[in-house]
């Protein structure tokens, strides 16, 4: 069944696979295996810090990868530089089969537009096994502030242009550039305080420090159930099943804001195709399964399977809009 929260990437991405793969850009998986595998543990690399939505959906699937492949499925996390970071180890890790790198595609598109020599290159670098989640962020403020509405927090930003701190995931994150995007809809000043992920920024944005944040669902539910920070609206294209009651930023009065967070999976350029074929078979149970997603689900993930060529496909998509979104809007590191 279509996820009606990608089909305006999945449209983007059907009319640039077939010009992807004719131009040799999505990477071919060459490489033989020397004997059985897997034959030991394999490595999950996830580009931010723990306790994060990338973090609870990347330990998720690795136990179930664990279960399907006979093997233990260790994650690491290397946090920091806008995923740069991670990905960077992921792409100079062997292309065995044992070296997995779950990305956030949205992110990684706009870092990598971000950087002016990013040390990898998600399509030039990998091979693309499965596609896998929709994590949506939400614009969430300090409960100080004196705004319920998009509207309210619009004339808020206004009246106190140049005042306002706000934190993000990282410089050149998805976080981050939502919050630009925002800025410079409003045409008002604010200052960008980057941290190395949703756990890291929580502390200083409930104590006020920064007073607002885009983050995903899963890691700041909690705190929103509590009365610890309150959220506004929803920037994906359409509302979180978590929080149905939270409209949209369209909904809430800005055409045009509409921003999906995609998750895939991918391997190091170059890895065993039967190691591709296999993995995506894993991940495609995992995903079906009734426990992973009832977990996923509540913490407001969600989860669906689509295989390579799709992946790449939307790889190139993914690229080609946040290098336009990133150009358009004049967005640099050193935006504030």
């Amino acid at each position: 069944m279509p996820n009606p929260s990608v089909e305006p990437t999945r449209r983007l991405a059907m009319r640039a696979g077939l010009a992807l793969a004719a131009a040799g850009l999505a990477p071919v998986a060459r490489a033989q295996l020397a004997g059985p595998w897997p034959a030991r543990a394999l490595r999950m690399i996830i580009a931010f810090p723990t306790g994060g939505a990338t973090d609870i959906l990347g330990r998720t699937l690795a136990q179930k990868l664990s279960e399907g492949l006979g093997q233990p499925v260790v994650v690491d996390n290397r946090p920091g530089a806008g995923g740069m970071i991670g990905i960077e180890a992921a792409a100079k890790a062997p292309a065995d089969g044992y070296t997995l790198f779950l990305c956030s595609l949205t992110n990684q598109a706009i870092a990598g537009s971000l950087y002016p020599n990013p040390p990898a290159d998600i399509a030039r670098d990998f091979v693309p096994v499965s596609l896998v989640a929709n994590i949506p962020h939400w614009l969430v403020v300090n409960p100080a502030v004196p705004a319920k509405t998009l509207a309210e927090l619009s004339a808020w930003l206004r009246a106190n242009s140049g005042k306002v701190n706000y934190a993000s995931q990282g410089n050149g994150t998805l976080s981050h550039l939502e919050s630009e995007l925002l800025r410079q809809r409003l045409g008002v000043q604010m200052t960008h305080v980057a941290y190395k992920g949703s756990s890291n920024a929580h502390p200083d944005l409930i104590a006020g420090n920064v007073v607002l944040m885009f983050d995903s669902v899963t890691a700041s539910l909690p705190h929103v159930k509590a009365g610890r920070l309150r959220a506004i609206a929803v920037a994906s294209s359409r509302r979180a099943g978590l929080a149905p009651e939270i409209p949209t930023m369209q909904e809430a009065g800005m055409p045009g804001y509409e921003v999906d967070n995609l998750f895939g999976f991918y391997l190091p350029k170059g890895s065993p195709r039967e190691v591709v074929e296999r993995i995506d078979r894993e991940l495609a149970k995992a995903v079906a399964s009734a426990d992973v997603k009832e977990r996923l689900l509540q913490q407001g993930v969600d989860v669906f399977h689509e295989g390579p060529p799709r992946l790449a496909a939307v790889t190139g998509a993914e690229k080609d809009k946040w290098a336009r979104a990133v150009r358009d809007a004049n967005i640099t590191l050193q935006s504030q």
